[in-house]
């Protein structure tokens, strides 16, 4: 017979839990939106970093949860993995917004002609 997990035993757990699982997917859905809406590429980096932490966030609830600890290794690895793509995002960013443009390029190659 399987011993009750946590959230079998202490009830008022069992209810923060299901909160903190509904406040988790309103905010995957709210960054989804964002995410989607953009304006700008910085605000896609932030909603995904967003949504990045919140499902972190799930995977530790569901293992509250479940009473199953292989959740909270997922958990670490998809941290890691989140932080690496928004480092190599940001990375991304910055150097697009410090890139020159075209035009500005082919008038550096040829400085304008001075009459005689």
């Amino acid at each position: 017979m399987m011993s009750p997990t946590l959230t079998e035993q202490m009830p008022i757990l069992n209810i923060c839990v299901q909160i903190a699982f509904v406040m988790v997917m309103a905010g995957v859905l709210l960054a989804m939106v964002r995410l989607i809406k953009g304006p700008s590429l910085p605000d896609r980096v932030v909603a995904l970093d967003t949504m990045t932490v919140l499902i972190v966030a799930f995977c530790g609830l569901f293992a509250i949860d479940a009473g199953s600890t292989a959740f909270l290794d997922v958990a670490v690895v998809l941290a890691l993995i989140g932080f690496l793509a928004t480092v190599a995002l940001a990375r991304f960013v910055e150097r697009k917004r410090r890139r020159p443009a075209p035009e500005d390029l082919l008038r550096a190659d040829h400085p304008p002609e001075e009459g005689p």
